[in-house]
């Protein structure tokens, strides 16, 4: 067994493969740091954004400077389960008999792209549930396990929603973090212009292997986090429900269903890789503040009314950021 990693090498080893990364795609610092922090927790990502900003790209550049085995499955109307897990084939064998083989699928890897994740029927999207949840897929009765480390970072687009099927929540739920691909600056729109039009294409090296993410991995479940912060963190995933006495008006106005446990769980693993990050061995209010956007927006239903108001869940959680208490008096917890 290898040696558990100190803070540093572990600093050093996020920042090396965010440098790398770095090379390829231009800006967009905060989507490489969310998607990290999925990877280094073992978590699922879901990356929305429209066309053309390089979310499939920056996909196959973690794969390239992680070394991991990478598959791409770009999710259409007419794909079938069986395209993505894999399904028995009859094949002869040497003694001339006829056999079953299991021929694996596009999900046998360590970094699945689901492309355009919800173009696909219900039925095939489900498909990816078991593989997400249980690291393992089921064909024929046979349960087959997924190497490990094993992620599923999906891409879906917002504004071409014709022919789409919108996920349930229940595979929404199994996403660790949300991230939306904003459009680039034109500072940055003219630096990847640079990079991308000229003779030489920009590329990544390796610099970190799947031992390394499951190393990092480890560390950070042992970061400590103290009572009071995963006391806040509880508070505010609470706070997203509208029928309960701490929802804000916002909340009680404009969500119907708030979040998961899943959701609290998400904050407080994302919040143990930014302190690491950050060069500390507990978690500090900042760091939930850091995470609880991509943790939450996706794990917020709107009621109609939020709807037609375009009330979006990140204004939601930033109203909850502002209001929901930090320190909560321990004789008013007492008295309760």
């Amino acid at each position: 067994m290898a040696d558990q990693l100190t803070i540093q090498q572990f600093r050093d080893a996020a920042a090396a493969i965010e440098a790398e990364i770095g090379k390829v795609i231009v800006g967009q610092q905060e989507v490489v740091r969310h998607v990290l922090i999925c990877v280094i927790t073992g978590n699922h990502a879901l990356l929305e954004g429209v066309p053309g900003l390089g979310k499939t790209m920056l996909i196959r550049t973690l794969s390239s400077v992680l070394d991991l085995k990478f598959s791409r499955i770009q999710f259409t109307p007419d794909l079938m389960p069986a395209d993505i897990v894999g399904t028995d084939i009859i094949e002869e064998t040497e003694e001339g008999r006829r056999a079953f083989r299991f021929q694996p699928g596009p999900v046998f890897a360590n970094l699945v792209l689901a492309d355009e994740i919800n173009r696909a029927t219900p039925k095939t999207q489900s498909a990816l549930l078991e593989a997400m949840q249980e690291h393992s897929v089921t064909v024929a009765k046979k349960t087959y396990k997924l190497d490990e480390p094993f992620f599923v970072l999906a891409t879906q687009n917002p504004i071409e929603m014709e022919g789409t099927y919108p996920l349930p929540e229940a595979q929404l739920d199994r996403f660790m973090f949300k991230v939306s691909v904003e459009f680039p600056t034109s500072n940055q729109l003219v630096e990847i212009l640079s990079r991308t039009t000229g003779k030489e294409m920009p590329t990544a090296s390796k610099v970190a292997t799947a031992e390394t993410i499951l190393r990092m991995g480890e560390l950070v479940r042992q970061t400590p986090v103290a009572t009071h912060v995963s006391d806040y963190v509880a508070r505010l995933v609470v706070a997203t429900h509208p029928e309960h006495e701490s929802a804000t008006p916002m909340v009680k106005q404009f969500v119907r269903y708030g979040a998961s446990p899943r959701a609290a769980q998400a904050i407080i693993l994302g919040a143990k890789v930014a302190s690491v990050m950050s060069g500390r061995y507990n978690v500090a209010f900042e760091d939930i503040a850091l995470v609880a956007l991509a943790a939450l927006r996706h794990r917020l239903l709107l009621n109609f009314e939020g709807q037609a108001e375009g009330v979006s869940p990140d204004d939601i959680t930033a109203e909850l950021l502002k209001t929901v208490p930090k320190q909560v008096d321990e004789r008013k917890k007492v008295a309760a």
